[in-house]
């Protein structure tokens, strides 16, 4: 209510002095001068702690972004670091395969050896969110596909993968490497 000045909150200083009594009771033209260098330097504080206060948030400001940043390059640093892991068995079993190789004579262990290291790698790799994308025998799809050359083939119908000289892949159902394919 704008005529109601009974209901009107009037606001507190700092001293717990309320404004409307003080500022009521003389015009700053009517004060003495220690009176008005009072209030300047009641003032002069209220000043001197809000500027302290804003430098203060300034500075917590930029020591969240700087920290933001900081954060952000360890995580794009590391973010990989459960894949790595993963992968670590499949390299030691190929440093074993090549060293088997070279003591040995035996084609078939290497080749045994790879077989179950390739194994691991995909398994690994499929943990992480990594499929092949599917392609022979599969009707050409240009999204997941890429054609690289067509041939006739009456075996299968027009439009149909016959060949794929590349696999590939989908990471967590999105596309990275499509597939290069012969169509029919």
């Amino acid at each position: 209510n704008e005529g109601n000045h009974e209901t009107q909150k009037i606001p507190v200083r700092d001293d717990g002095k309320n404004h409307a009594e003080a500022d009521s009771a003389k015009s700053p033209r009517e004060m003495t001068k220690d009176e008005l260098l009072e209030k300047l330097d009641d003032a002069l504080k209220v000043a001197d702690k809000n500027y302290d206060l804003y430098v203060r948030s300034q500075a917590e400001m930029e020591n969240i972004k700087k920290r933001q940043k900081r954060e952000k390059e360890d995580w794009l640093k590391y973010a990989n670091e459960s894949l790595i892991k993963e992968l670590l068995p499949s390299l030691d079993n190929l440093e074993k395969a090549v060293a088997h190789a070279n003591n040995d004579d035996s084609g078939d262990a290497l080749k045994q050896g790879v077989g179950l290291t390739l194994k691991g790698l995909k398994d690994a790799l499929a943990k992480s969110g990594l499929e092949e994308v599917p392609a022979r025998g599969e009707a050409f799809d240009p999204c997941f596909h890429e054609a690289v050359s067509q041939i006739e083939d009456d075996q299968v119908e027009p439009g149909t993968i016959v060949e794929e000289l590349q696999k590939g892949y989908l990471l967590n159902k999105r596309l990275i490497r499509p597939a290069m394919v012969v169509v029919s």
